[in-house]
């Protein structure tokens, strides 16, 4: 299994570090926010929980350019890798169009979710600036999945890097007023992610529109700009909605688990915030290694070879479960160290420690579970996963979670423990899952037309990454 780890790690780490770019403009605005008050914290919070739904199903309908893209580099088709990425910024930029319209309503929903009134008023003008910049973000995303379709993970990992020191900079000085800026409070984070997010996309795209090593791949006419072919936007829209979905239905139930926290009170739901914020973090880099996972287990299994493809996904898995397990010990000796960087009130600070010490164990089958997803995927798995995902959270640990946290008055650590019987069932039973569908004598069903498809283009991306 030695083996199968180097190349899980090469695989996974510049998608590690380009979402944790998405993640961290939350977290920069949680922590500096933070500092205002519990009032400013629980308004960013909300801002992010209906924000993030746009923001999730916007992502996984750009994923689905990547395996088109990787399949036509494959074939040295360059007129097809043109029309690739005219149809995908097209696309892309017309569901940032979209989603930037959507968020505009979300603050008419606001005040039916029965959270504080106050927390409301602040949230309104946040997330309709927030809202604003899914527009610029799709667009990089566009130009960032025909990218990594090539193999060039890097730019983009770089570019994350570079927008969060923006963004940060920007929160710094519009939150308080330094660098000779205006003192803005709240609203300052939200202008700092629309201008880093507005930088990211411009960047990105000058990348890719000027890179002498892409001039053979990109269109060899400007008019073709004008004609985004039908046939482009439907494959990719084919592949993209069905991850977009499953991805917003499972963030859905986190952002449930913070309104119902909110009944609560201010407290209880800025405590939450930090916790969920914090762990937010570190599961960025199992989503890293449950791509890596899909990757190598799709190319060992489209080889013939389902031996290896097993033990690249129990690599996957202990590379996961080492990991997680780690984190979650670090949660647990610095849970009263962590939650007064975001906020000092003594009462915050008390719950958010309790909530990371209940972290330490969601960690770990938070971070197995959604390697499970990845390694099925590359099984061609999907449909029986994604069903078990969206009943253990919606039938199990939302449910449970209310009647922990209101029935037997547990408060916000009850709906916390409903969240982590949740996903520790999603995790053993996606594990119980691969297993059985990889055990010696299993016949390697030949996959469909599509799947081939998918399968060559997890086979270029593996090998079109970069090695040192």
């Amino acid at each position: 299994m030695k083996s199968h780890l180097r190349p899980t790690i090469l695989l996974a780490y510049p998608v590690v570090l380009s979402q944790l770019g998405h993640v961290l403009v939350g977290v920069t605005d949680s922590v500096l926010v933070g500092h205002l008050g519990k009032l400013p914290l629980d308004a960013v919070g909300m801002g992010v929980s209906s924000t993030s739904l746009l923001l999730v199903l916007g992502l996984g309908i750009s994923m689905g350019a990547v395996p088109r893209v990787a399949a036509a580099n494959g074939r040295g088709d360059h007129e097809a890798l043109g029309r690739l990425l005219v149809g995908t910024v097209w696309l892309n930029t017309l569901v940032g169009v979209l989603l930037a319209g959507f968020s505009q309503l979300l603050p008419l929903a606001l005040p039916y979710l029965g959270q504080a009134a106050d927390v409301v008023t602040l949230a309104t003008p946040w997330v309709r600036v927030v809202g604003l910049s899914l527009l610029p973000l799709m667009v990089f995303q566009g130009f960032r999945e025909w990218a990594e379709g090539l193999g060039l993970t890097r730019q983009a990992m770089q570019l994350s890097i570079v927008a969060n020191v923006l963004n940060a900079l920007l929160c710094y000085a519009l939150i308080f007023g330094h660098f000779g800026a205006p003192k803005m409070g709240l609203m300052g984070s939200a202008w700092a992610t629309l201008i880093s997010r507005l930088g990211m996309a411009v960047l990105m795209a000058q990348f890719v529109l000027r890179a002498e090593k892409l001039r053979a791949r990109r269109p060899a006419q400007a008019a073709a700009w004008l004609r985004p072919g039908l046939a482009e936007l439907r494959g990719q829209l084919a592949l993209g909605l069905p991850i977009g979905v499953q991805m917003m239905l499972e963030v859905g139930a986190f952002s449930m688990s913070y309104l119902m926290i909110g009944w609560i009170g201010v407290t209880p739901q800025a405590a939450h915030q930090i916790a969920i914020n914090v762990a937010s973090v570190t599961y960025m880099a199992a989503t890293g290694i449950a791509a890596a996972a899909t990757i190598r287990v799709g190319n060992l299994r489209g080889s013939g070879d389902l031996a290896s493809a097993r033990q690249a996904g129990f690599a996957a898995y202990w590379l996961t479960f080492g990991f997680m397990g780690a984190m979650g010990l670090l949660l647990i000796g610095l849970r009263y160290v962590i939650p007064p960087l975001y906020n000092t009130d003594p009462a915050v600070v008390a719950q958010a420690a309790t909530l990371l010490t209940i972290a330490a164990a969601f960690q770990v089958s938070d971070g197995l579970q959604v390697v499970g997803l990845g390694a099925l995927r590359g099984l061609e798995d999907v449909k029986v996963p994604s069903v078990v995902a969206l009943l253990a959270y919606w039938a199990i640990a939302l449910p449970l979670g209310y009647g922990l946290g209101f029935g037997l008055q547990l408060g916000a650590p009850g709906v916390w423990l409903g969240l982590l019987t949740g996903l520790s069932i999603v995790a053993v039973v996606l594990l119980l899952r691969f297993r059985r569908r990889t055990a010696p004598g299993q016949p390697i069903a030949g996959p469909s037309q599509p799947g081939e498809a998918l399968v060559d283009a997890e086979e270029i991306m593996v090998l079109g990454q970069p090695v040192g």
